[in-house]
């Protein structure tokens, strides 16, 4: 259930925050101007915030929750989750922090991008030409930043706001513009099933006062469920012209994503994104990000590439196809959520080049297992940790060859976030190059 109410709503009133997270914490300083009768849970009982007790959900936390007028949940427990369901029913509306702020800002100024594959790349894109078009803005949500961090600024002319499919049903209020940049199969287990997740994933597009849609054409299954799209919807058809070249994106999936940014920036006012002179010049000084198949390193001839924010199974497979032709190793598991990684299996077990695939904790296992049984050409063995990965996808790969990481998998197994393990792969990759000095 949606519900539209915003940060004032809370004034005076218990909130329950369940997850002491980082959105968990964004939420406890904003709560703080707002009210003093404030319970925080969360599932693990380790967690420690200072001045603040965390209560552990199967040690009472539960039953605090329910003593609460309302419930801020952290986007990665699941709506579907029977102890959620079950404060709902009491009465006790269960809300985002997302969705709190969006209905107290000018929705005129968001645009919310999501989608299963693409969204930081858009997202940062988005923000940078914005930005260089001199329009004040922020790139918050799913790729750093909460949009309710009490230090965003209040004079902003865009907001970008990177949105999960777990955070789009936080949301009540449609914000100005959705971009929506591919459509696959993730998140199974939180939605329930592939269907749920399209319907829950699309659905910031059909609030009731959904005004604009811009969507990705080259994404079959968005197309397939075009149905699912509400507003005035706008279709992207192509790649992004020699204007992108300054934006140093690597393969057609980026320059997809890079023209999406462009129509977001037109369908926004900036007339300017309609020519080729002035976008080329606003492409300049973008940073790609780090772990979205970024360069860490170069040791001899063997490239060290971090595509840490490959989550799920789609960009893995993108990365493959950038990458057709290598002699590759490639790191890849992490979390294991349920998903079918059956075309993964297919895709790696009969790559034409030479391939390792070492698999981390915890799919990686069984990834690996079902890569060995269909193929005598890729080679396959487990690495218990990232560094040790490194160092036996580096001797394999050598004297030429590419050394990927590419989980297709969350993160949480093993670290909090896609950003502390790309900051592991690159922490082992330059460990690497010290010992390897000469």
């Amino acid at each position: 259930m949606r519900h539209a109410i915003g940060w004032a709503d809370l004034a005076g009133v218990r909130v329950g925050v369940f997850g002491a997270g980082v959105e968990g914490q964004s939420a406890l300083t904003r709560l703080s101007e707002l009210t003093t009768d404030i319970v925080v849970v969360d599932d693990d009982p380790n967690i420690e915030l200072p001045g603040v007790t965390v209560e552990a959900t199967d040690a009472g936390g539960f039953e605090l929750l329910a003593s609460c007028d309302v419930v801020i949940k952290s986007p990665g427990f699941s709506r579907y989750r029977p102890d959620i369901m079950a404060l709902e029913r009491s009465g006790i509306p269960v809300v985002g922090g997302t969705g709190l702020s969006m209905h107290e800002l000018d929705r005129s100024k968001i645009i919310c991008v999501t989608g299963t594959k693409g969204k930081s790349t858009t997202a940062s894109v988005l923000g940078h030409l914005l930005t260089q078009f001199g329009l004040r803005t922020e790139v918050t949500g799913n790729i750093g930043r909460p949009l309710f961090d009490a230090a965003l600024p209040s004079d902003l002319d865009a907001i970008v706001v990177e949105t999960s499919s777990f955070q789009a049903l936080d949301i009540a209020d449609a914000p100005g513009i959705v971009v929506v940049t591919s459509l696959a199969t993730d998140h199974v287990d939180w939605h329930g099933s592939i269907e749920q997740y399209h319907v829950d994933k699309l659905s910031l597009t059909s609030l009731p006062d959904a005004q604009l849609t811009v969507a990705q054409r080259l994404s079959p299954a968005l197309q397939q469920r075009a149905d699912l799209l509400g507003g005035d919807v706008r279709w992207s058809n192509g790649l992004a012209k020699s204007w992108a070249a300054p934006l140093g994106l690597v393969g057609d999936h980026n320059l997809a994503n890079a023209e999406l940014a462009r129509l977001a920036a037109l369908a926004f006012g900036v007339e300017q994104a309609s020519d080729e002179e002035a976008l080329s010049i606003a492409a300049q000084g973008f940073e790609p990000l780090p772990g979205r198949l970024s360069a860490v390193g170069t040791l001899g001839d063997v490239r060290f590439i971090d595509d840490s924010l490959a989550t799920n199974v789609l960009p893995t497979l993108t990365a493959l196809e950038a990458l057709q032709g290598e002699r590759l190793a490639i790191l890849i598991g992490g979390y294991d959520r349920g998903v079918d990684y059956t075309e993964l299996i297919e895709a790696l077990a009969h790559r034409d080049s030479p391939t390792l695939v070492l698999g981390l904790p915890d799919s990686g296992e069984r990834l690996c297992e079902a890569i060995g049984r269909i193929t005598t050409h890729t080679s396959v063995t487990l690495a218990p940790d990232i560094g040790s990965g490194v160092d036996a996808a580096y001797a394999w790969a050598k004297p030429t060859g590419i050394v990927l990481l590419s989980p297709a998998a969350p993160s949480f197994s093993q670290f909090a976030n896609w950003k502390e393990r790309s900051d592991a792969f690159r922490s082992s990759v330059n460990d690497l190059l010290s010992r390897n000095a000469h």
